[in-house]
């Protein structure tokens, strides 16, 4: 059973976190800001290919794991099923 001061804390916690990413978000740097827009064309390019090069290699972990994922889904059913039909006496 939850005390009242327990709940009044996790109350606090939740609406602590719901509201942090809003607060940061708001935090732009203005230093970076404003080189970036200032910058010529070969700075813009550079700029991009440096978030594709911090984007690209999660992606594809994550697509690996779905993929692995994916592939061994059902191994333990094709395992039994395999073992079932192995023994022709045998029923499920």
């Amino acid at each position: 059973m939850l005390t009242r001061k327990s709940k009044t804390i996790r109350t606090t916690t939740l609406l602590a976190a719901l509201l942090a990413p809003g607060l940061t978000m708001a935090q732009n740097c203005a230093l970076c800001y404003t080189q970036a827009a200032g910058s010529g064309s070969r700075m813009i390019a550079a700029l991009r290919g440096g978030i594709l090069a911090l984007v690209v290699p999660p992606m594809l972990i994550c697509a690996g794991i779905t993929w692995m994922a994916y592939k061994k889904r059902n191994q333990f059913n094709d395992d039994h099923n395999v073992d079932s039909e192995d023994e022709p006496g045998r029923e499920l």
